[in-house]
């Protein structure tokens, strides 16, 4: 899956069919469901940590979220919320081996 192809299934009422956990939360973020996407992103690890750190960003709660980007083992992001989100959904995209 290519960027353009994540970004045109935000039309759709459901993230694509077999999407890691870090790109549903992501997914939800775009439609502008911060619960949902912060709840998908409560098991932890690493991708999900990098992604909580985010909406907590996003949130505008700046403390937690430099919290998560520690754990994820990330730089606190200072770009536009949506060049993080990009970077964070091409990221996971290769991660997966869907772009």
């Amino acid at each position: 899956m290519e960027l353009s192809e994540f970004r045109a299934s935000l039309a759709q009422a459901t993230p694509p069919r077999g999407v890691s956990p870090a790109l549903q939360a992501l997914w939800y973020a775009a439609k502008g469901d911060w619960d949902r996407a912060h709840e998908i992103t409560q098991p932890g690890g690493p991708a999900l940590d990098w992604v909580h750190a985010y909406l907590h960003r996003v949130e505008g709660d700046l403390g937690n979220a430099a919290y998560w980007y520690r754990r994820a083992g990330k730089p606190i992001a200072t770009g536009s919320f949506e060049e993080e989100w990009t970077a964070l959904v091409v990221a996971f995209l290769k991660t997966e081996g869907r772009s």
